[in-house]
């Protein structure tokens, strides 16, 4: 008997009643029905949320935001069911809990009543995060509560970006806020700066003054002791001495008018370093930096105002000593005059007026001392006003002169500074069809696993009428195998017919598919040939087994280390990720690599099948005279 004729004798078997007829039709199907079933129910779940009935409670009570009435809740409530992701039902807290409790909603979310409070507390004394409440039943379902833990993030996502992007335009505002008022501060230090310059100037000239008055204050006590040794002559010599005395009164009357315009314009600069110092503090303070960095900046001016105010003071005090000597020497005049016409009153007036000339000496050369310390405080003063200067113009440069749309860009950007660009290798597109090579794997199994309820693994006649273990043994392989190609025929076109599913590779998953099939064939019929029916539903206990480890649904790296292991040697891993490779459009050389182990196990079944037939040509079991406990 030829291989194909015994092939044609149990189809014929298969095909001889009505009732096996009826038989084998069902048990064809059934890798359709548990499939195409499947995979059509989870063909795209994802896109069908909106029909997810979800409770939304908004609590929110609103809040002050720069004298304008926010409520933020509102706000993302009207988002959410403007988006539609779910089907959001805008309910009380009451029937909200009522709801996920009975199963009319999947879950809640809830936006409490201080939601917006807290979105704006970010620049109160007390900052606080605002909460989002999501309330899940996973007696309502377990997904869909794990979906709901993600909408939440997403909607925490949003919200997040919509703060952050108007607090980086307070800030950007704040910032350009900040530059005008230091486009300002710039002008007014160079005010300050031509003014010190002036006063440099005139304090310079005051320096002057002050030491052709010590060197003439000190003539005139030395004359004036000379005139007192020699007061023989005092009649002819005193109306000279009147004219003279004159004469220093005028100087002396002008030098302190210059002295006083001095004491002005130093008065005027010390008046101004408090204000200064409060306009530059408060344009720190805008700028944004902290009280420690003022206080470092406020520290190395403070000396500089100190300086001012103290020459300020000397000056002050050589003005006042310069309207003493101016005074002084006009009563010189007068007592010269007097002298001249009363020589004896002279007399006495010279001894005063000597040691008036003294005090007049020692305070011209404090006056000028003072008027040289002015002069240098003056010059420190100018320079530091050029260093604050050059800081604010070199810090306006820093601050970017940004438009209103430039800003709003700006801030935008800031609130959302990542976006994620999805490059996939490949792509399976929906839910179902990401889970149809797993389930096409194990309908194959079902496929092949049913069959053999009905197909007999090897011919008792072709055992006694031939002794050739190969050919009974693929007699036995070749007759489920082509029906198992039948099924996947019929799932193949329910995957890319009914379901439209994508398929990259038409023929190579095909061809994949037949070969897994192939493969389980020669499995489950080395397991009846050696085992019986014990065999039949050792092949139940290893469709479960390999269930859970072919990675079908989650990486096999998640399974428990055995479990793990095993995942490299059971066939339905490598045919789920064979069909993978090829009906996404992966890599061809590692399906080519699933298909090579796929055979190899193919292979390995069939010897270990042709051994059992072998076993069966030259021996008799106690199986094969006594009915197995199973079937």
């Amino acid at each position: 008997m030829k291989i194909f004729a015994m092939v044609r004798a149990e189809l014929a078997r298969l095909w001889s009643t009505k009732m096996a007829r009826l038989a084998l039709v069902a048990l064809m199907c059934v890798p359709i029905i548990y499939g195409g079933l499947y995979l059509w129910a989870n063909q795209d779940p994802y896109s069908k949320l909106d029909q997810v009935p979800v409770a939304l409670v908004v609590s929110d009570t609103g809040a002050d935001d720069n004298g304008t009435t926010t409520n933020f809740g509102n706000d993302v409530a009207d988002q959410l069911i403007e988006d539609g992701s779910f089907q959001w039902h805008r309910v009380s807290a009451k029937n909200a809990a009522a709801g996920v409790k009975n199963g009319a909603y999947d879950f809640s979310v809830t936006l409490p009543s201080n939601f917006s409070q807290s979105l704006t507390s970010s620049d109160s004394d007390n900052p606080r995060q605002a909460e989002v409440l999501l309330t899940t039943n996973d007696a309502n379902s377990y997904l869909a509560s794990t979906i709901g833990e993600q909408a939440v993030k997403t909607i925490q996502t949003s919200i997040v970006k919509t703060v952050n992007e108007k607090a980086a335009n307070t800030f950007l505002d704040g910032l350009a806020e900040v530059r005008v008022n230091l486009v300002d501060a710039v002008d007014g230090t160079q005010k300050l700066l031509d003014g010190a310059n002036t006063a440099v100037d005139g304090s310079a000239q005051l320096a002057d003054g002050t030491a052709q008055l010590a060197t003439g204050s000190a003539t005139l006590r030395d004359g004036l002791a000379e005139l007192q040794s020699k007061t023989a002559s005092l009649p002819a010599q005193s109306a000279q001495l009147a004219a003279g005395a004159a004469q220093v009164a005028a100087g002396n009357q002008k030098i302190a008018g210059y002295g006083t315009q001095v004491a002005g314009v130093t008065q005027q600069i010390a008046d101004e370093v408090p204000a200064a110092r409060a306009r530059i503090q408060q344009d720190l303070t805008d700028l944004g930096l902290d009280q420690a960095q003022i206080d470092r900046v406020l520290a190395g001016l403070d000396p500089l105002g100190q300086r001012i105010t103290t020459g300020n003071q000397q000056v002050q005090a050589a003005a006042g000593q310069l309207n003493t000597l101016a005074s002084g020497a006009q009563q010189v005049a007068t007592g010269a005059q007097a002298l001249a016409d009363a020589s004896p009153a002279l007399v006495q007036g010279i001894g005063q007026a000597a040691s008036g000339s003294n005090q007049l000496a020692d305070g011209a050369s404090q006056a000028n001392d003072g008027a040289q310390s002015l002069a240098s405080g003056l010059v420190t003063l100018r320079d530091g006003l050029q260093i604050l200067e050059d800081g604010l113009s070199s810090g306006v440069s820093q601050i970017p002169d940004n438009t209103d749309a430039q800003r709003d860009a700006q801030a935008k950007n800031i609130a959302d500074p990542v976006t994620l660009k999805n490059t996939a290798v490949t792509s399976a597109g929906t839910y179902g069809a990401g889970l149809a090579p797993f389930f096409v794997s194990l309908a194959a199994w079902i496929g092949i696993y049913a069959l053999f309820l009905i197909v007999k693994p090897v011919s008792r006649r072709a055992i006694t009428a031939l002794h050739s273990p190969i050919k009974v043994t693929l007699a036995g392989w070749i007759t489920p195998g082509a029906l198992g190609a039948i099924q996947m025929v019929a799932l193949f076109g329910v995957l890319a017919g009914a379901l439209h599913f994508e398929i990259q590779n038409p023929i190579g998953t095909y061809g994949m598919m037949v070969l897994a099939s192939l493969t389980f064939t020669a499995i489950i019929l080395a397991l009846n040939i050696w085992l019986g029916s014990v065999g039949q539903f050792l092949g139940l206990v290893l469709m479960v087994l390999q269930l859970v480890t072919a990675g079908g649904t989650f990486p096999w790296q998640t399974l428990p280390e055995p479990l793990a292991w095993l995942h490299h040697f059971l066939p339905m891993g490598f045919a789920v990720d064979g069909i993978r490779q090829l009906m996404y459009g992966g890599d061809a050389a590692a399906a080519g690599h699933d298909a090579i182990l796929l055979a190899l196990v193919l292979v390995g079944a069939l010897v270990v099948a042709a051994i059992g037939v072998t076993r069966m040509t030259h021996f008799r079991t106690l199986r094969d005279l006594q009915p197995s406990l199973i079937g």
